[in-house]
This record gives C-alpha cells, structure tokens and sequence, in this order.
C-alpha cells in the first residue's frame, strides 16, 4: 500500500481515564476512500477510539498521523487535523438560535475564512446534498430528530474534510428516522467519501464496509471484509457480540 494512499495511521495508541486502561495498543490504517465500521459492545473503546482522532480524548502513548500530520498536542496540528476530519454525533449538537444555513455557514466562514456568499453556496450545496435544502431557514428545533442529524452531516460536509467520523449517529432516533439517515452516509460512501462509523446498524455495514472491526475491552480483536465478518467470524467474543445484536434486529 502507498505511503500517500494512507489518510489515517494509528500505532501503538495507549489511552487511559485515571486508572480505567480505555484504548490498549490500537493499530488501525484507515486508506484514501475507504469505508469503516467500528462494532462491538457498550465500553468497548469505539467512541474513544474515533474520538481521539481529531483530538477530542488525548492519548497516553503511541502515534495518530491524519493526511501527513501528526498529532501532537499543538493548537496548530490540533486544528490542521480538525480541519481535514468532520464529525457528526449522537446528539445534533446544532446552535438553537441559528437557522439550519447558519449552521453551515459557522464553520467555513469562522475556520477557513470562506466569503458569506461561499459559504452560503456551499452549505444550499449539502443541504440539497442530504435531501434537505427546502429546510434551509428554519431553525433546528422546528426539524425532526432525523431531520437534524442530516443537517448535522451537511454541516460537516460543508468543511469539505478529507475524512467523516460517525459514533453511533442514528442511536439517538426513533426507530423511524434511522433509515434516512443510514441512505444519507450510504449516499456518501458510494459518492467515495472516506468514512469510520461506529455502529450497531449491520445492515449499514454489509451494504458499505470495506472493512469491519470489532473492539472488545479497549482492543481489536477482529477485522475482516463485511462478508467473512458476518458469515465466519473468527474470534469466540465476536462470535458471542453478533449472535446477540443480530438476533435483535
């Protein structure tokens, strides 16, 4: 593989919360356009681990290098990295007093010094892009849950980043939200976008995963295509997870 075919490298990657061993010696190479889906179960270190790669949790020891960058603690790698990786949560965490465009427009217009009219431009852009530009002028409590969190995406699409990180984004909405949610980052995965979602919705990760990775107790334990993964899991506790989550879908 390419050096420059590697947007995102993490190596030997140690986090703790006091005494509580969070991430233990996450390697994970994540390639220009590739599709991920991070599974496995509650306090397994999925959100940790997605959270550290734009600088949300810090790391004890080992390396975290985004598109030639390495992570190390400074204000300015800090916001190149952020820069280059948008991510959408569980919760909208959209501004109540802003109108969905003004949302969008925040951040280009803030961080990479967009004129208004770009800004604006960009954002009609990706809220036609999520299927939701007639919301434009409305604000986020006039919108579904399902509604916000496509905002939500566009709002980091707007950044136009290298890289989209998902942690659990549909765990959050009534069961009949989920699914234009899950066509929204379909969407984006077919459009090439590089992705790693942190997921239950193995629907979603069969249908787009290059690659599927199970976390257990702050470690992978198991990695494979969609295919193999599902079919013929190689670890006992990946084994154990799917039974339990398949069997409740």
């Amino acid at each position: 593989m390419a050096q420059d075919d590697i947007l995102i490298r993490m190596e030997n990657v140690e986090k703790y919360y006091g005494a509580f061993h969070a991430l233990k010696a996450v390697n994970l190479t994540v390639r220009r356009g590739e599709k991920i889906v991070l599974c496995g179960p509650s306090g397994s270190g999925k959100s940790t681990l997605i959270r550290c790669i734009n600088h949300l949790e810090t790391i004890r020891s080992g390396r975290i290098e985004v598109d030639g960058t390495t992570l190390d603690n400074t204000p300015k790698t800090v916001d190149a990295v952020r820069r280059e990786v948008g991510m959408v949560f569980q919760q909208f965490n959209l501004f109540p007093h802003m109108t969905v465009l003004e949302n969008c427009m925040l951040a280009p217009m803030r961080v990479r010094k967009v004129s208004r009219s770009e800004a604006e431009a960009t954002a009609r852009k990706y809220l036609e892009r999520v299927r939701i530009g007639n919301q434009a002028d409305k604000h986020p409590a006039q919108l579904s849950g399902g509604q916000q969190q496509r905002v939500a995406i566009a709002r980091a699409l707007c950044m136009e980043p290298k890289a989209m990180l998902f942690d659990e984004p549909t765990s959050a909405l009534d069961p009949e939200m989920v699914k234009e949610v899950l066509d929204t980052m379909v969407g984006l995965a077919r459009d090439g976008m590089t992705m790693i979602c942190v997921t239950h919705e193995m629907g979603f990760a069969r249908q787009v995963a290059d690659r599927v990775i199970f976390m257990s107790d702050g470690a992978i334990i198991e990695e494979g295509e969609p295919e193999a993964f599902f079919k013929a899991p190689k670890h006992e506790r990946t084994r154990a997870f799917l039974g339990e989550i398949l069997a409740h879908h």
